[in-house]
């Protein structure tokens, strides 16, 4: 008697399947082609990324190597062509080595490269504060104090990454425009940090007893 109860279960069973194979069978089929679809285009990508990836560090590889061997027009170009094509990592990288290059024949261009890494929103913040202080630097030495001194206070904040560098230049620029009162200023900063380095902190001392002497840049 069980045997025929099993089996008019097994048939109420295949008939509610089938009812909803009827009613839903083709959405079934619809998404399954829909994930294969998915599963394939992100192996397409992650492959075209990955290929990509290579060409683009081999890319950098060489522009590395025409830099190593002073070839720094060439270098710069090739650096150059990174920030046109590659991912945003390599972008970022490669702008700040473009830049780097035309610094060893064109300060001016330099400094619009640096600035143009460090304005670029998709720049992370540490290489965006990393791009204004190479500006900086290469202004130090010959731009009006004023204009130094608005690049490089808001890098010299307390707690900021590259505090100690943005200070150090602030009391040379100060120094070099006989801003004594800056220096003063600046040099004090550096000595009053706990987490000045040492090294940073001999210099401070002579550029202290310079000004003290009277002598500018």
């Amino acid at each position: 008697m069980s045997d025929i109860f099993d089996e008019v279960d097994e048939e109420v069973r295949r008939e509610q399947l089938k009812k909803l194979w009827d009613r839903y069978g083709t959405l079934v089929i619809a998404l399954t082609i829909v994930v294969v679809l998915c599963v394939a285009a992100w192996q397409g990508y992650d492959y075209w990324q990955n290929k990509k990836a290579g060409e683009l560090g081999a890319q950098f590889v060489a522009a590395s190597l025409l830099a190593e061997q002073g070839k720094h027009e060439e270098a710069a170009k090739a650096f150059a062509a990174i920030t046109e094509t590659g991912t945003l990592g390599y972008r970022v990288l490669a702008g700040l080595r473009e830049a780097s290059e035309l610094g060893e024949r064109d300060p001016k261009a330099a400094v619009a490269a640096f600035d143009a890494v460090a304005s670029n929103s998709a720049t992370p913040q540490p290489l965006k504060d990393f791009a204004a202080l190479r500006a900086a630097m290469l202004l130090a030495d010959t731009a009006p104090f004023a204009e130094v001194a608005g690049r490089l206070e808001p890098l010299a904040a307390a707690g900021a990454p590259f505090r100690h560098t943005a200070r150090e230049l602030l009391a040379f620029a100060a120094w070099k425009a006989n801003d004594l009162a800056a220096v003063q200023k600046w040099t004090k900063l550096i000595v009053d940090d706990p987490e000045t380095p040492p090294s940073l902190r001999q210099r401070v001392e002579v550029l202290t007893q310079l000004a003290a002497a009277g002598g500018h840049g």
